[in-house]
């Protein structure tokens, strides 16, 4: 095989360059040398933590009750209903942590699998358009593009929201741009129903067909008959009608009046309602441009201004294998971007988009100087601060110390380390390897935070320690109570827990949570915020027990007996026995 001097240079950014050439010429076994490292990269981590506010306990505990209870048909939290989300991603947490045997192995797989087919539909797509030079460095630009590594660590919805939607036009690419074969484009209509089900808007591959119909006309693409359209529909709806139609009829003609809640909730106001009229994560119209792509995108954002170019050749020439990809990021974009409510994992879908449309211009940008050296520069800024950051807590500043007992890290030593990384990286490949130098780092910064990062964090963002602590003050046969509850206390708790409603108002929650110790001061106790407990005077504050900072609020531990004083009212508000902690 002949190598030309551009090939050479290329490969010269490739991480597997350094495998020997008889290596390189096993596509078979190179390409599955590739999927085992990313395979490693996105599990590195796996046990080393406990489920992390604010999405990560509460999910967890949807499943952990549906394994206690059997009911999985609607997901519950300390007892009480959870209406705000399907159960498919529920259902996905409780198979890994009944597989497991352990919650912090299992709550973890549903994402780490979701981006491992993520990974593997952009490079096997990739591949089939470009070659395996393209689709490899295609799927390292995925592992270090940064929201994604994010997402693939983190137990949220949107990383499996982004499998399923990534599975849809993959399908409909590779009808339209390789084979026309009508099993990918019926793959991709089941895929966004099961996207649907997983988080309402895995209808977001749609997106693609408007730049379809326009290739299409002019000849570029396979299209396929409308009849086809139909079809494909119909397909959704029946996969999302597995999972809504026995939820409706349950809901509607059983005596639940909860159930009825969870209906009307999830079919209407987690839907349109909260597209048109959101109540929270309120944004102004440009929030993605100004305030997410810019971090989210990176390394990739640092290539836009060479991109705009190449993309613009690429329209001239009619390329519909970057303008439907490219043509869908902006639908999406601007999808979002007119809902009031606004967040920024919301956007993760794109970066397979992104990937797809890049690829073919990425041998092009490594050998762009001037890229090279922003990226560089990028780099400097970033391993920098952190490094400064790091020394000068290691010294002592007041304002950094502060920050750290405020949070209970100490990230100092993980800050210079990863920090001065980037010190070696350029004195060996040099500035005008910026991009390289780039990715290089951000794979080490997320294998340490998956690992040191970890360790530091967990005792910080999981009570699993100050709920040992509860143990160890109440005895095993206390029960405890947790009004204004968060849903991470509820998963680690070692006793048996009751709360009061999560919407239920706190006035109201105390009331109830009074009656309720009052029933048996010697064996109930109170988990509650030092300062709701300052704020109620008939508390006998001297009987508190003091658990210090946990997730940036400080908490006290109260008998009953502190409680006497307090007037008390059963019906007040409603009382759920948390399944998982009997």
């Amino acid at each position: 095989m002949k190598h030309t001097g551009n090939q050479r240079k290329v490969n010269s950014f490739m991480p597997f360059s350094l495998l020997p050439i008889t290596v390189v010429r096993h596509t078979r076994f190179f390409w599955c040398l590739f999927f085992l490292g990313g395979f490693v990269i996105l599990a590195i981590g796996l046990g080393l933590r406990d489920p992390w506010p604010a999405d990560e306990p509460r999910f967890a505990l949807n499943a952990l009750e549906m394994l206690k209870t059997g009911q999985f048909w609607f997901p519950h939290r300390a007892g009480e209903i959870y209406p705000d989300k399907p159960p498919v991603f529920m259902w996905a947490m409780a198979i890994g942590i009944a597989l497991t045997g352990s919650v912090r192995w299992g709550f973890m797989l549903p994402s780490l699998l979701a981006a491992f087919g993520t990974l593997f539909l952009v490079a096997d797509l990739t591949k089939r358009l470009y070659g395996i030079r393209i689709a490899l460095l295609a799927g390292v630009a995925l592992l270090s593009t940064f929201q994604f590594a994010l997402q693939a660590r983190t137990a949220q919805i949107d990383m499996s929201l982004t499998f399923f939607t990534t599975l849809g036009a993959y399908g409909f690419l590779r009808y339209s741009l390789i084979d026309a074969k009508n099993i990918w484009w019926y793959v991709s209509w089941i895929a966004m129903g099961i996207g649907i089900l997983t988080k309402g808007v895995g209808f977001l591959p749609l997106a693609l067909i408007p730049g379809w119909i326009l290739f299409y006309k002019q000849g570029v693409v396979h299209h396929p008959a409308w009849k086809q359209y139909i079809k494909g529909f119909s397909l959704l709806i029946l996969t999302v009608s597995l999972w809504v139609v026995p939820m409706v009829l349950i809901a509607t003609f059983g005596d639940d009046s909860s159930l009825t809640a969870y209906r009307d909730n999830i079919l209407f106001k987690q839907t349109g309602e909260r597209y048109a009229n959101s109540w929270h994560h309120l944004n102004p119209w440009y929030y993605y441009l100004a305030s997410v792509i810019p971090w989210a995108w990176l390394p990739l954002i640092l290539a836009f201004p060479w991109l705009i170019k190449h993309w613009q050749r690429r329209l001239r020439r009619r390329d519909a294998k970057i303008w439907m990809p490219l043509s869908a990021i902006l639908l999406i974009l601007l999808f979002f971007s007119l809902s009031p409510g606004k967040r920024g994992v919301y956007i993760l879908p794109t970066i397979p988009l992104l990937i797809w449309a890049v690829a073919p211009s990425i041998p092009g940008l490594l050998q762009q100087k001037g890229l090279n050296y922003l990226a560089t520069f990028t780099i400097i800024a970033i391993s920098g601060t952190l490094l400064t950051a790091g020394v000068l807590g290691g010294y002592g500043v007041s304002s950094l110390n502060e920050l750290s007992q405020h949070y209970g890290v100490v990230p100092w030593n993980w800050w210079m380390t990863i920090g001065a990384l980037s010190i070696p990286l350029i004195l060996w490949l040099k500035p005008h390897r910026g991009m390289l130098i780039f990715v290089i780092w951000m794979l080490a910064f997320w294998v340490s935070w998956s690992t040191w990062g970890y360790v530091l964090m967990n005792t910080a963002r999981s009570p699993h320690d100050m709920m040992q602590n509860v143990l160890r003050i109440t005895g095993k046969n206390a029960s405890l109570a947790l009004p204004d509850f968060d849903e991470e206390f509820v998963l680690q708790a070692q006793q048996p827990v009751v709360q009061f409603g999560f919407k239920t108002p706190l006035e109201k929650q105390l009331q109830r949570a009074y009656a309720w110790v009052k029933q048996s001061p010697g064996e109930r106790w109170i988990l509650t915020r030092a300062n709701q407990a300052k704020g109620e005077a008939c508390i006998d504050q001297s009987e508190k027990h003091d658990l210090g900072i946990q997730n940036s609020d400080h908490w006290w531990l109260l008998p009953g007996s502190a409680f006497s004083q307090c007037p008390g009212n059963e019906k007040s508000a409603p009382l759920y026995e948390a399944p998982t902690t009997k």
